[in-house]
C-alpha cells in the first residue's frame, strides 16, 4: 500500500469540524476593524529576504533562527516566507505611495512562518491579524490602539483573561545611552549570564532583559532602566499615552522589561498577556515603529500597530466556552423515487433563495439512510420528497430539533413553514 503523506510538523490542518469556530472570530474580527474605519490590505506570503533582514534586525531571533529562507531556483533571489506582517505591509505601502498626503489606518489577516520547536500556542505556520496606522505621531492613536483591542476583548467575553502591560523605549539616541550603560552593568554579571544572554549582551542587549530565565530575573529586575534616560519629548510622549489610557478606564501594568523582538520598535510598545495559556501567555503585541517606512525607502513617516496571533486567542475562547459548538444547516433534503432528484432539486433552490441553507441528499440511499445523515449534519428540518409528493406538487417538513409535529405542505409554502415553526 502507498505510504501516506503527512503534513509538515508544526503546519495543521483546519478541519470542517473546527472551521467554523474559526469563521465565528474571523467574523467578529472583520466587523470590530470596519467599525474603526481600518482597510484591508493582502500582501504576498513571499518576499525578499533583505526585506526582514533590513526591517526586523539581523541579530534578532526571527532572522537568526527562525525564517524560512530559500533561494529562487530560476534567478537566484533570496526568498522568505513572511515571519510577521508589519515588513511587507509597509513594503506595499512605501512601493504603492500610499502616505502621499494621506495617513492609512490598514489591516491583514493570514499565514505566517517561523522555524519553532511546535507546541501549544505556537507553531510553525501560526495565523495572525494585525493593524497599521501610519502617518499619525501620536500620542492619541497609541491610545485608540489600546483602546480598540480593550474593545475586542470584550466582544469576544475574553476581558477578565488578559492584562495589559507597557513601556517605552524612548527614540535611537536616547536607547543608544541607555544600552552603553545596560552592557556595562551586564559586563559586570557576566559570569551569571547564560549563554543566550553573552551571545545578545554585545548585539542586542535589550534582548538579555526580554529572558525567560528564572536564575536572571534578580540580575534584570536590577539593571538600568531606559525610562531614566528618556528626553523630555520620549517623556511626555509616554506620560500622555498613560493618561489616555488612565482617561479611559483601562488598566494596566508598567513593565521596564518590555522591549520587543524586533528592532524596529520606538517609543511605545505594549502586550496583551494572559495567564491561562500556560509559557505561551502574549495574545497581542505591538508599538511604535517611527523609523521603518524611511528605513524600506520611503519618506520619513510615524507609524504604530500591532500583530495578534489567532491560534492562541482561539485557545482562550476555546477555555471560556465561548465559541459555537456546532453549525447546521436549516434543512436537509430527503428524497427518493421516480422523479424525485430534480424534484428536491428544483425544491432546494427555491429553499435557499427564501434564505435558508440546505443540503440535498445526492445519490441512492432509504429514506432512513438518509435521515441518519440529516440527523448526523445537524439539519434543523428534514424535508422530504417521494413520488407521491412529486406527484402532488407537496412536501413533508420535519423539524428535527424542535418540539412540533411533521406537516405535509404545498410546494410553495414549504419555506414559510420552516420559518413559522422556527419562530
Amino acid at each position: 500500500m502507498t505510504q501516506k503523506i503527512q503534513a509538515i510538523r508544526g503546519m495543521n490542518d483546519v478541519l470542517p469540524a473546527d472551521s467554523h469556530q474559526w469563521e465565528y472570530f474571523e467574523n467578529i474580527l472583520r466587523g470590530w476593524l470596519a467599525d474603526y474605519g481600518y482597510q484591508n490590505i493582502r500582501t504576498p506570503i513571499v518576499e525578499e529576504t533583505r526585506l526582514f533582514v533590513r526591517s526586523i534586525g539581523e541579530v534578532t531571533d526571527i532572522v537568526e533562527k527562525e525564517m524560512y529562507s530559500f533561494t529562487d531556483s530560476l534567478n537566484g533571489d533570496s526568498l522568505t516566507l513572511r515571519p510577521e506582517g508589519t515588513a511587507g505591509t509597509l513594503r506595499a505601502v512605501v512601493e504603492h505611495n500610499l502616505l502621499y498626503n494621506a495617513t492609512q489606518r490598514l489591516w491583514y489577516m493570514g499565514p505566517m512562518f517561523r522555524h519553532e520547536r511546535p507546541q501549544k500556542g505556537r507553531y510553525r505556520q501560526f495565523h495572525q491579524i494585525g493593524i497599521e496606522a501610519l502617518g499619525f505621531a501620536g500620542p492619541d492613536i497609541d491610545a485608540e490602539i489600546i483602546l480598540m483591542t480593550a474593545d475586542l476583548w470584550k466582544r469576544l467575553g475574553l476581558a477578565d483573561s488578559v492584562e495589559l502591560q507597557l513601556n517605552t523605549l524612548g527614540n535611537k539616541d536616547e536607547r543608544a545611552a541607555h544600552r552603553e550603560a545596560l552592557i556595562a552593568y551586564l559586563e559586570r554579571h557576566h559570569d551569571m549570564l547564560d549563554e543566550d544572554g553573552k551571545r545578545r549582551l554585545y548585539s542586542n542587549p535589550l534582548r538579555v532583559l526580554d529572558t525567560k530565565n528564572p536564575a536572571l530575573q534578580e540580575i534584570c529586575n536590577a539593571a538600568p532602566r531606559l525610562t531614566d534616560y528618556l528626553g523630555d519629548e520620549s517623556r511626555a510622549h509616554y506620560e500622555g499615552w498613560k493618561a489616555m489610557i488612565d482617561g479611559l478606564g483601562i488598566r494596566y501594568v508598567e513593565n521596564p522589561r518590555l522591549v520587543r523582538g524586533l528592532d524596529y520598535y520606538n517609543q511605545s510598545v505594549f502586550e496583551w498577556v494572559t495567564t491561562e495559556l500556560g509559557a505561551q501567555g502574549t495574545v497581542c503585541a505591538g508599538g511604535r515603529y517611527d523609523g521603518l517606512v524611511e528605513q524600506l525607502g520611503g519618506k520619513p513617516a510615524p507609524g504604530i500597530g500591532f500583530g495578534m496571533g489567532l491560534e492562541r486567542v482561539m485557545l482562550l475562547l476555546q477555555e471560556k466556552n465561548r465559541l459555537p459548538a456546532s453549525r447546521g444547516v436549516d434543512v436537509y433534503l430527503v428524497q427518493q423515487g421516480a422523479g424525485a432528484p430534480l424534484y428536491a432539486m428544483q425544491l432546494a433552490a427555491s429553499l435557499r433563495a427564501a434564505g435558508l441553507s440546505v443540503i440535498q441528499h445526492c445519490g441512492e440511499g432509504s429514506f432512513k439512510s438518509q435521515m441518519k445523515k440529516a440527523d448526523g449534519c445537524g439539519a434543523q428540518f428534514a424535508v422530504i420528497v417521494g413520488e407521491n409528493e412529486v406527484a402532488n406538487a407537496t412536501a413533508v417538513v420535519k423539524p428535527l430539533r424542535l418540539e412540533a409535529a411533521q406537516e405535509t405542505v404545498a410546494l410553495a409554502a414549504v419555506a414559510e413553514t420552516i420559518t413559522r415553526i422556527k419562530a
